[in-house]
């Protein structure tokens, strides 16, 4: 997109080996906006496919780097922005501009960071897996954070306290903690489509990334400031049939083997590690 005048927004994509995704999430974005009303970065950081040349074709702003994370992606990209407020979005996640506007809005109003409301696209999903995503929408419903919804908005403000983003594995849940409740919002009317694991060992994998996630964010001082999910939650919603006994089954079956993989992997020293989930793609 050719830049004319100043734009509203900037946007950072960190993309690894994203060339199946990257056209659409930039479609996604673009169709609906105004001539020169974004300032989008794709970093491409340690690709091995055609990742930049894609983004540069639907015209984003490139920066490719030899290093791969994408904590150091986000980094580069943000030095690149032209304006605030900025948003940080996943590669293989649909944002469109209503949503985006959306956000905006909130900023606007005071919100230091706001994230849009996930939509779960569950097609080519395994019947475990789609009863477990099922579960896990229904239990964070009311309660949404900036964590796991693909796309979070800082103001200026905002990336003040959030940058230099540290290395670590969640950066969705880094800045979702360094905000009170108050002071960050998830935006009703705003969505993100998100396509979570397909198979329950993607899934099981996943889960126990962010299980490890949540450790190592702990263990850096940003605690959570909300309780966490128990089985009181879960039980409710079985008596109240929003779940089935079979879908709450597979739920506590797919968390009982994350712990399980997590632990495995803290015992083996690779508990730091953290790859994309290509199941999705």
């Amino acid at each position: 997109m050719e830049a004319v005048g100043e734009p509203v927004v900037s946007v950072v994509i960190a993309a690894h080996d994203e060339e199946a995704v990257i056209a659409r999430c930039l479609r996604s974005l673009t169709s609906g906006a105004k001539l020169g009303e974004l300032d989008i970065i794709v970093v491409a950081n340690a690709c091995g496919d055609r990742t930049a040349q894609i983004a540069r074709a639907e015209r984003a702003r490139v920066v490719e780097t030899p290093v791969a994370g994408k904590a150091h992606a986000l980094g580069l990209g943000d030095a690149e922005c032209r304006t605030f407020p900025r948003l940080y979005l996943d590669a293989d996640v649909d944002l469109d501009m209503a949503s985006l506007r959306r956000m905006l809005n909130a900023i606007e109003r005071g919100a230091l960071a706001c994230s849009p409301v996930p939509e779960y696209d569950l097609t080519g999903v395994s019947a475990v897996a789609s009863r477990f995503h099922r579960v896990f929408d229904q239990l964070l419903t009311g309660r949404r954070g900036l964590a796991g919804a693909g796309a979070y908005m800082l103001s200026k403000e905002g990336h003040g306290r959030v940058f230099p983003l540290p290395t670590v594995m969640s950066d969705d849940g880094w800045v979702h903690r360094t905000f009170s409740a108050s002071e960050r919002q998830s935006v009703e009317g705003a969505r993100s489509v998100v396509r979570p694991a397909r198979t329950v060992g993607a899934v099981i994998r996943r889960r126990a990334r962010v299980r490890l996630a949540n450790r190592e964010l702990d263990r850096l001082g940003r605690k959570a400031d909300e309780p966490s999910l128990g089985a009181g939650q879960l039980v409710t919603l079985v008596r109240q049939r929003r779940v089935s006994v079979l879908d709450a089954l597979c739920f506590l079956g797919v968390l009982l083997a994350d712990k399980i993989v997590a632990r495995w992997r803290r015992v083996r020293g690779t508990d730091a590690a953290w790859s994309a989930d290509r199941s999705s793609r």
